[in-house]
């Protein structure tokens, strides 16, 4: 895994998307297409803008997935993965080859899994733009998270915390308003992406990085799982970098 340390959280979204645009431009020259799957957040949002102003990607070549979606929003809500990545992303480039959308339509959630399971096995993914959650999850792989599935997507139950992270930061008006389920790419997914690009700014996350960087691999922390990536790559601001120099953890 290799860390890289940005003085804020722009140039942490400069170098994650510079990065980003190089590998999807290399599987395009290789094969003719480049599959991606993107979290949503705040946390990304900087990472999106600058990838977005790529002007050499053709984009028509891609094909667009998300890592997860809560059950049960209606369509449009602004904490909809969907939602998000139209307004940050999609909205601002020409157009992509396909784009995998998840339903959030609870009494759908079987077919759902069905159709994404089948797309990603046709489209393995080549780039993963991912983050870390407060709690250590991974995409919505909540501790303890299934390391033994091999189910690409898959339906978890949500933690109190991850749940109280998505109203702290404005999504829902109170923790009672997020859903308690979702769809997830499962773990075993994410690590099988054969680049994985983390963007993890603002200081709220620096004891979820010190746990994805000190922790042994554990389903209790989820993120230490992507130490296991082919090819990882873990971008940081010196905000949430401030307790990777040396495990500075108070327990």
């Amino acid at each position: 895994m290799l860390i890289t340390i940005c003085d804020d959280k722009n140039a942490l979204g400069e170098q994650a998307a510079a990065r980003g645009g190089r590998l999807i431009r290399r599987a395009i020259a290789k094969r003719g297409e480049c599959n991606v799957a993107f979290v949503t957040g705040k946390s990304q949002i900087a990472t999106l803008k600058n990838l977005a102003m790529e002007t050499r990607i053709d984009w028509m070549k891609v094909n667009v997935f998300l890592l997860d979606e809560f059950i049960g929003l209606e369509k449009g809500h602004k904490a909809s993965s969907t939602t998000f990545l139209y307004e940050n992303f999609l909205n601002l480039i020409s157009g992509v080859n396909s784009f995998h959308a998840i339903s959030s339509d609870e009494s759908k959630v079987e077919e759902t899994l069905k159709e994404l399971n089948a797309a990603v096995k046709d489209h393995p993914i080549d780039v993963a733009f991912i983050c870390i959650g407060e709690n250590g999850h991974l995409a919505f792989n909540d501790p303890p998270a299934d390391f033994d599935t091999r189910d690409p997507y898959i339906l978890v139950n949500l933690e109190d915390r991850s749940r109280r992270q998505q109203a702290n930061e404005g999504w829902f008006k109170s923790i009672n308003e997020v859903p308690r389920t979702a769809i997830t790419m499962s773990i075993h997914e994410i690590l099988s992406s054969r680049h994985i690009i983390v963007s993890c700014p603002d200081q709220r996350k620096a004891k979820a990085v010190a746990m994805c960087v000190f922790d042994d691999i554990t389903p209790l922390s989820p993120c230490s799982a992507i130490k296991r990536g082919i090819d990882t790559s873990l971008f940081l601001d010196r905000q949430s970098a401030c307790l990777v120099f040396g495990d500075r953890r108070k327990y």
